[in-house]
């Protein structure tokens, strides 16, 4: 009885190998011209050499994301990188607003009412405290300020991390979440030597000046950010490119700048202001019409500051030409 049992399992068992044998030669030939099947692992595909038919698409693929170039061997499969962006650092679960699955189908009403309850539970999880829940709301604010100044990846961290001191520190308390949030991005376009106009972030935020400027330099004090002050030089080729203003132009402006630093003309004076005024001056002297109404339209430095900047910056220059 014993024997027979065996001998069954040892022909089930070869059937089975054979079953296997037979699949795996199917896979490797082309169903449509008996070619060789070829794995094209960049795309993830199943390919026949021969016709070019495609098997098998969207496979996936099982290999490491990256890896180290520390000497050692580390190479394995992890989840997205960590950033200061997110509340959570970017270490929870996010589930999609769109009722499809991966193919783009539209999910049933049942697995709608299941993914609406998980987006629930998920939103309760994830922003426990109320601490969370101000950092969620400040990061989405940030992105959406920096989306709109076409600011840079590496800004919008420095940003974040700078409210996260702030949030640590216990500085956000009786200051609103948009003034600190407006003040992070400004300090860290700064420090990136990403320059933009105080007018420029007020026209993104949903604040006016003042309570802006007055968290900005809060926040400065209470970090201790050490931004140097900014050269005006830096403003002028954003400038001199939104006024289209010629190269010669742009040039003169530069020395005019220059020969303001060594008198001293700049201390204590907006360098945007300062950069605009430089402009219409310089280009005054190359012959170029441009208005004081046309630098306030476009690039926010009103027509009283160029009135009562750019004769002094002439005066320097004037001085500094003739010795």
């Amino acid at each position: 009885m014993t024997g027979t049992i065996a001998t069954t399992l040892d022909e089930r068992q070869t059937r089975e190998r054979g079953r296997d044998s037979v699949s795996a030669r199917q896979r490797s030939i082309c169903s449509e011209c008996s070619g060789r099947i070829r794995h094209d692992e960049e795309h993830g595909e199943r390919v026949c050499s021969d016709c070019g038919l495609v098997l098998d698409g969207d496979e996936i693929d099982y290999g490491p994301e990256w890896r180290s170039f520390d000497g050692q061997d580390n190479e394995r499969r992890v989840g997205t990188p960590i950033t200061e962006r997110r509340h959570d650092k970017g270490l929870s679960t996010t589930i999609g607003w769109q009722n499809e699955d991966a193919f783009g189908t539209t999910v049933s009403a049942r697995k709608r009412r299941q993914l609406r309850r998980l987006r629930t539970w998920n939103e309760r999880f994830t922003s426990k405290s109320a601490k969370e829940r101000n950092l969620k709301h400040a990061f989405g604010e940030l992105e959406r300020m920096a989306s709109a100044l076409g600011l840079p990846e590496q800004c919008r961290e420095t940003a974040a991390v700078l409210y996260r001191r702030a949030a640590d520190e216990d500085l956000l308390p009786g200051r609103s979440v948009e003034a600190m949030t407006t003040a992070c991005l400004y300090a860290a376009a700064r420090q990136h030597g990403t320059l933009r106009t105080i007018d420029t972030f007020e026209s993104v935020s949903r604040i006016e000046k003042r309570p802006f400027q007055r968290a900005y330099r809060y926040l400065s004090n209470e970090l201790g950010l050490e931004i140097a002050p900014v050269d005006p030089v830096q403003y002028l080729s954003q400038f001199a490119s939104a006024l289209e203003v010629s190269d010669e132009a742009e040039h003169v402006a530069r020395d005019i700048l220059e020969a303001a630093k060594i008198d001293g003309v700049h201390i204590g004076k907006s360098p945007p202001g300062l950069a605009a005024s430089a402009l219409y001056a310089a280009a005054r002297l190359t012959n170029e019409h441009i208005t004081q109404k046309t630098i306030d339209e476009t690039v926010g430095v009103s027509e009283f500051t160029i009135r009562n900047r750019y004769q002094e910056l002439l005066d320097a220059y004037g001085a500094q030409s003739g010795r």
